[in-house]
């Protein structure tokens, strides 16, 4: 069984949170690197060659986002770092933020210097109380420590960071939403462009990163491109933290090198399935990624090029296991009921889609549905595909349309019996 390599996760049952616990433990010596003996520039291209991709769902190059600022020196500029942790089934950032946040704030602290960064406002789901105690006072020690304020480490960079609580809405978490909610509007995505690199926060130049691509600079910067290269695959480099939940023996959050094969997460970290039961259907990466066979997790790698050659995407790396005791109609009613919920209802095919999305599925899941509306189904998610101005349209035709595709027996048992054919069965998220 692979080990995990807690680059980002300390040790089970220890807690990095007191800042005395991460130094000793090189915290902040990576911060002390950056601003004392490395050009801003220079970081940039080593995050940019160290293949670091986004870990909030796009998977985009890390370094390259930071190389679109202008090169014009407009100040002030800002990082908005996206803690909004809200796609259900994902629960990474949370450990960091709960267990390791200094590695977060080293990393918004190297970010700052590379890109002449005034400062960061970390954006956290509002549901994460505890979270947002553990960072605030994280930051309360940083600046007190002198690793945060007026000229940082002589460095001459006066750079602070903020942390502002969200109200519980999944919409934020997409970066321009996130954006007009920080400015005091409404959350709802923004049209681009211009892009946030040009105008974002305030219209001054912005970066935005998630907490775990933030929390991945710190030893990036410490040991090099090469060596981050020599972890997961070429294409993937580096670890990841899988979240692991469903019906398994030991869900949780697991530090990996991507590309692992997911049988092995699933079967070997997370303990396999529970007892007497087979594997029915798994979602790689959130709810908002298209489900996955048996057959087809059984045979998938965990990166980027991989997932996507298999029809289905990393995401966020939230793993959903389903065994063959779940009833899949009810999981994609479940879903739709979701993205109806949390559409901000700014474009017509999100906000009409999801609404007949979600009635459509719950008169499948009740039996009273007929097989023509299957493919009414199938038609309204081509419609909500790629014509609205964030994603969170496809990623409710991606959710539940392709419970549809892979699994169109089970929705058409459910016709045929008039309800649900598995007793007992169910789906919660």
């Amino acid at each position: 069984m692979t080990e995990q390599l807690r680059l980002l996760l300390p040790p089970e049952g220890d807690d990095w949170s007191p800042i005395e616990n991460y130094k000793q433990n090189q915290g902040y010596e990576a911060a002390a690197k950056a601003l004392q003996s490395m050009k801003p520039e220079d970081i940039v291209e080593e995050v940019k060659a160290s293949g670091l991709r986004g870990r909030g769902g796009a998977g985009f190059s890390t370094g390259m986002k930071w190389s679109f600022l202008p090169k014009d020196g407009r100040r002030p500029r800002y990082i908005a770092c996206n803690a909004d942790e809200s796609e259900p089934g994902t629960f990474k950032d949370r450990q960091i933020l709960e267990r390791n946040p200094h590695k977060l704030i080293e990393g918004l602290l190297i970010a700052a210097w590379a890109n002449t960064i005034d400062a960061a406002y970390v954006y956290m789901r509002g549901e994460y109380r505890g979270a947002f105690e553990n960072l605030v006072a994280a930051v309360d020690e940083a600046r007190a420590a002198g690793y945060l304020g007026k000229n940082v480490l002589g460095s001459g960079l006066d750079f602070d960071v903020y942390v502002h609580r969200g109200a519980g809405a999944y919409i934020c978490g997409e970066e321009t939403g996130l954006m007009e909610s920080l400015e005091g509007r409404k959350g709802q995505p923004r049209k681009r462009p211009p892009f946030p690199a040009i105008s974002g926060l305030w219209k001054q130049p912005t970066v935005i990163n998630n907490v775990e691509s933030m929390s991945h600079v710190p030893h990036i910067v410490l040991k090099g491109s090469e060596w981050f290269k020599t972890i997961g695959k070429e294409k993937s480099t580096g670890t990841t933290i899988f979240g692991v939940s469903g019906q398994v023996m030991n869900p949780g959050a697991f530090e990996l090198p991507l590309g692992l094969p997911l049988r092995e997460i699933i079967f070997e970290h997370a303990g396999g399935l529970l007892p007497g039961r087979s594997l029915k259907a798994v979602i790689p990466g959130g709810v908002s990624m298209p489900v996955l066979t048996a057959e087809m997790a059984m045979e998938v790698d965990m990166d980027h090029d991989t997932l996507q050659k298999a029809g289905t995407l990393l995401g966020t790396g939230a793993i959903i296991v389903m065994d063959d005791s779940a009833c899949l109609v009810r999981a994609a009613t479940v879903i739709a009921r979701f993205f109806r919920h949390e559409s901000c209802g700014q474009c017509t095919q999100c906000r009409e889609g999801t609404g007949w999305l979600h009635k459509l599925m719950k008169s499948v899941e009740a039996g009273t549905a007929t097989m023509q509306d299957l493919d009414t189904i199938d038609e309204v998610t081509s419609f909500m595909e790629g014509h609205t101005i964030c994603a969170l349209s496809d990623a409710a035709a991606w959710g539940t349309g392709w419970f549809l595709r892979r699994f169109r027996s089970e929705f058409e048992a459910h016709i045929e019996h008039g309800g649900c054919p598995l007793e007992g069965a169910s789906f919660e998220i």
